[in-house]
């Protein structure tokens, strides 16, 4: 039973396949709350501009296995973003069921981060590489 590169493709399936649905929310819904958290951090507002880079485009490439590697990053890098700017409050709590209140988003986090470091495996659309 012993298949790496399925378990990638697995991998890369969920952390970047469920990921797509809150881009595509973002993307149908709008980026206001985003945006009120970039400037509450008196950040430029700009910045959500990487939101559907990191909600859409990285995840897409994820699931595809096409610049796998630097797309986990990015993906990586907007979690640990959204927990800097939204979650800071949740960081050391429990949810309401007793599971960690941030579960979702470390799943995230270090699965995207996993993918970075394991690449996309055979079952992609690019050879297996550097970046992939």
């Amino acid at each position: 039973m012993k298949n790496d590169d399925l378990g990638k493709l697995i991998l890369r399936l969920c952390v970047g396949g469920l990921m797509l649905f809150h881009g595509v929310h973002k993307l149908i819904y709008g980026y206001s709350f985003i945006i009120s958290k970039l400037k509450d951090a008196h950040l430029p507002w700009l910045l959500v501009l990487g939101v559907p880079v990191g909600e859409v485009v990285a995840p897409l490439l994820i699931v595809l296995g096409l610049y796998t590697r630097p797309a986990a990053l990015i993906q990586a890098f907007l979690m640990g973003m959204a927990v800097w700017l939204v979650h800071m409050g949740q960081l050391a709590s429990l949810g309401p069921h007793g599971g960690y209140a941030l579960e979702l988003q470390a799943f995230y986090f270090f699965g995207a981060l996993a993918v970075a470091f394991l690449g996309a495996g055979r079952y992609g659309v690019a050879k297996p590489g550097k970046w992939n």
